[in-house]
């Protein structure tokens, strides 16, 4: 039987309010700024992603001839004076957005200064939940942006703040156990969470034979999914039978990502590939904590007491980071240096449609 390790709180976490325990409920959207209403799929706690288009922007084919094209607008010196006027808050993803792989996009540090000196309020959020808090600003701090931790919000914080908000114990009474990386055991120790699995079940094994059982603990109230390159058979096992076996037990995921960028070479499996796996073996959808799911942005206006219709989210994704903004009733922005490519926003497949879209952050200054 393999000996469960549940690790002591060392700082506390911010607290997050029982009232945004509501993850993923999409909201009417109503248009900030004086832009028009949007069109598009909802998604709430269960929504999967779709696949992504290539990682490089490309210029729109001169066939593509849509009712897309009139539903989102090309940033223009006006419409960005329109935004800039409007917007008192900026919500960034990061990969494609900040910055591809380890390297920045062209004008990053000069339009974050720019913002900072107009007064508007920056927040950097992420589905990846590899690292915490901290493990990103490390990662700002080495690009040369000047990024405080609590500017920032990833998916694995999120995790940690969604059960804070469900006011799960401290006492140890209740365990979390984590298919996922540091990210998610780091926020949940802050958080004072008891918890175990993650990176050091990532060599566990089961040995079958005839009449073998795989016991669990039962004190499990809660199991997580985040991105994990070392899940195993086991993880997928035990967080199975916790779900299935263990009273009450919530199912959470970080995300539902169906790719992520490992290398800047081509697009790797992501989250949701995981998340399905125990969803499948457990026969029950989770809660999704990151975006396109409201819970992230209800935490983030709570936090920074930003009223949502003064907020910009300005993604590279159709299906998550602009799903993410018309759910909570934002301004949307994209920007074509990640993995959407501008033939593909504007084709007639496309349901999800931003206010406007750019080639890259530094054409809004």
């Amino acid at each position: 039987m393999k000996t469960m390790r549940v690790r002591s709180p060392q700082r506390q976490a911010p607290k997050a309010s029982a009232a945004r325990v509501q993850a993923g409920k999409a909201n009417t959207r109503t248009p900030p700024f004086g832009g028009r209403a949007q069109g598009g799929p909802s998604a709430g706690n269960n929504s999967s992603s779709s696949p992504r288009g290539a990682a490089a922007s490309a210029p729109c084919a001169s066939s593509v001839v849509s009712e897309a094209a009139a539903s989102c607008a090309k940033l223009d010196q006006g419409s960005a004076k329109d935004l800039l006027g409007g917007a008192k808050a900026f919500i960034f993803d990061c990969d494609g957005v900040i910055w591809r792989g380890d390297k920045l996009i062209e004008g990053i540090p000069e339009t974050i200064q720019g913002l900072r000196d107009a007064g508007k309020k920056l927040i950097f959020v992420t589905n990846n939940s590899t690292k915490s808090r901290e493990g990103y600003l490390k990662k700002f701090l080495s690009l040369g942006l000047e990024i405080s931790a609590e500017e920032i919000y990833s998916s694995s914080y999120a995790a940690a703040a969604y059960l804070k908000a469900k006011n799960f114990p401290t006492d140890g009474s209740k365990k979390v156990y984590v298919i996922g990386e540091v990210g998610i055991m780091e926020e949940l120790e802050l958080a004072g969470i008891p918890h175990f699995g993650g990176p050091e079940d990532a060599s566990a094994k089961i040995t079958l034979g005839k009449g073998v059982k795989m016991p669990h603990d039962e004190d499990v109230s809660a199991v997580i999914v985040g991105f994990d390159r070392e899940i195993n058979y086991y993880k997928i096992q035990y967080a199975t039978l916790c779900i299935r076996e263990n009273e009450n037990c919530e199912f959470i995921a970080t995300n539902r990502d169906a790719v992520t960028h490992l290398t800047d070479a081509q697009e790797w499996a992501g989250n949701g590939s995981m998340v399905g796996a125990i969803a499948g073996s457990a026969a029950r959808e989770p809660t999704t904590v990151g975006k396109p799911s409201t819970f992230m942005l209800d935490d983030i206006a709570d936090q920074f007491k930003i009223d949502k219709s003064e907020i910009c989210m300005v993604g590279d994704r159709l299906d998550t980071d602009i799903m993410f903004g018309q759910n909570g009733g934002l301004k949307t922005m994209l920007v074509l240096s990640g993995v959407t490519r501008e033939e593909t926003l504007l084709s007639e497949e496309n349901q999800i449609h931003p206010d406007l879209y750019t080639s890259k952050l530094a054409d809004l200054l």
